[in-house]
């Protein structure tokens, strides 16, 4: 309530308006823990000095240089803080299974949130620079853009072109889409609050102790954990584009109704966006892409996801999500090589399509949610050994999982639908259905609302 206006009123005069944007910044960040503040700086002033000085660098081989030691800072930032312990046990378990008896150094580390997010962005800073797709910007517009509050923690991963170039002129507050603003607000405070605090009572169980639970508990407690990742993860991203757009800027699209997804390359069109197409345009099209034939293809895809796997955590049911996607769009490019190299003899339906890519989507969320591959391969097992009745699990909760995948299988972009005919009311009308919306939503949320399941990444 103190930035919005503020916002508004300094937005022409440059200098002052980001003092303000770093200050909200930093104090948003540092408001968890105040020492990564200083990480997040350090970050900044590194990075912003690799992109200059690989901008400016005129010999290629020296350019090359500069950017070999902002992939490895950045990425020994994220190491150390997300993955030294993993990678370190990880090793000594290995060694000791051909009887070598290694200690593995213990590292206390409280892993800074949103630490995957803004690695992430410095980089793809510094990686356009290279390339010369985006020319660097003055220190304090970097620092803006790398501490803007609504991205920070969660994202979305906001491009510099995306973001940047939005600094360099005023806005006038009275042309902003507030309407479209408050709603994508209070849509993503239902999902999250509501929904996915709904779901999460029907998975949590589930996946703390799948043996107490009857396989149709088990099962529907997969698929609440499916729209609970869902709910949780687009609600905050909802609430970060309103949030932006009410300070006058516009982010990237996130999500595109994932579980309507027909195939699993579709699927990642759909789901974690700006993610997907992070890790196509900085790492899967550098390997080669599909440009080396379909071996290379299929090495390229599978790295690619499982690297994506681990940028979630450091587990290695993680790289197991990973490993599954990258499988199965490996297999997914084949066969659709082969069709077009063949003719296809038969073309199933899309709705069958929808559903085996959904069902295959949710099977790899048991991987994703569970603690180890005992708990992961325990929760499998409960499905095909423990029919019985599922008391835990009511009528009502099976519909709100259906009704939230039934919903995305509808055309025309059913929430874009209902934005545009809020848009129309009258603003009074519009304040009073949000007032209502709010107190709904308090009455139906349930007590400790959890955090963002991607804070921790």
């Amino acid at each position: 309530m103190v930035v919005w206006p503020l916002n508004w009123i300094l937005m022409r005069h440059p200098g002052r308006w980001q003092v303000l944007m770093l200050v909200s910044g930093y104090v948003f960040y540092a408001w968890w823990d105040w020492r990564f503040a200083f990480l997040l700086a350090a970050s900044t002033l590194a990075n912003q000095m690799f992109a200059v000085s690989v901008s400016k660098s005129k010999d290629q081989q020296r350019r090359k240089l500069i950017l070999a030691l902002a992939v490895i800072a950045n990425l020994s930032l994220l190491g150390w803080f997300k993955y030294f312990n993993f990678f370190t046990t990880s090793a000594a378990n290995m060694l000791g299974r051909v009887g070598i008896d290694w200690a593995a150094p213990a590292v206390t580390t409280v892993l800074p949130v949103g630490i995957s997010f803004f690695t992430f962005m410095a980089l793809s800073y510094v990686i356009d620079a290279y390339r010369g797709t985006f020319q660097p910007t003055s220190l304090s517009k970097f620092a803006v853009f790398l501490s803007f509050f609504p991205h920070i923690v969660a994202g979305p991963i906001v491009r510099p072109a995306e973001l940047v170039p939005q600094f360099e002129s005023p806005r006038d507050p009275r042309r902003i889409d507030a309407s479209r603003a408050f709603f994508l607000i209070a849509g993503g405070m239902f999902k999250k609050v509501v929904i996915a605090g709904a779901m999460a009572k029907l998975a949590d169980p589930v996946f703390t102790s799948p043996g107490t639970h009857s396989a149709p508990e088990v099962i529907i407690g997969i698929y609440a954990y499916a729209i609970q990742i869902y709910a949780d993860f687009s609600g905050y991203t909802d609430m970060a584009i309103g949030l932006a757009l009410l300070l006058g800027f516009k982010f990237p699209l996130n999500f595109n109704r994932p579980y309507s997804a027909e195939g699993l390359r579709d699927f990642w069109q759909r789901w974690h966006m700006t993610l997907s197409r992070w890790l196509r345009d900085y790492l899967y099209i550098p390997l080669g892409g599909n440009r080396k034939g379909p071996g290379r293809t299929s090495v390229n895809l599978l790295a690619t996801m499982i690297l994506g796997g681990l940028w979630h955590g450091a587990a290695w049911t993680f790289l197991a999500w990973g490993t599954l996607h990258g499988a199965g769009l490996v297999a997914e490019h084949r066969l659709s090589a082969r069709r077009q190299e063949h003719g296809a003899r038969f073309h199933p339906p899309a709705w069958l399509v929808r559903l085996l890519t959904l069902n295959f989507v949710v099977f790899a969320w048991i991987f994703f949610r569970a603690t180890s591959f005992s708990n992961a391969f325990a929760v499998i097992g409960r499905v095909f050994s423990g029919w019985g009745e599922a008391g835990a699990v009511s009528a009502g909760s099976v519909a709100v999982i259906v009704g939230m995948i039934a919903i995305q299988q509808l055309r025309g972009h059913f929430g874009e639908r209902m934005m545009a005919a809020f848009s129309r009311f009258h603003w009074a009308a519009q304040g009073a259905a949000l007032g209502v919306a709010l107190l709904f939503i308090g009455a139906l949320s349930p007590a400790g609302v959890a955090p963002f399941i991607y804070f921790q990444f």
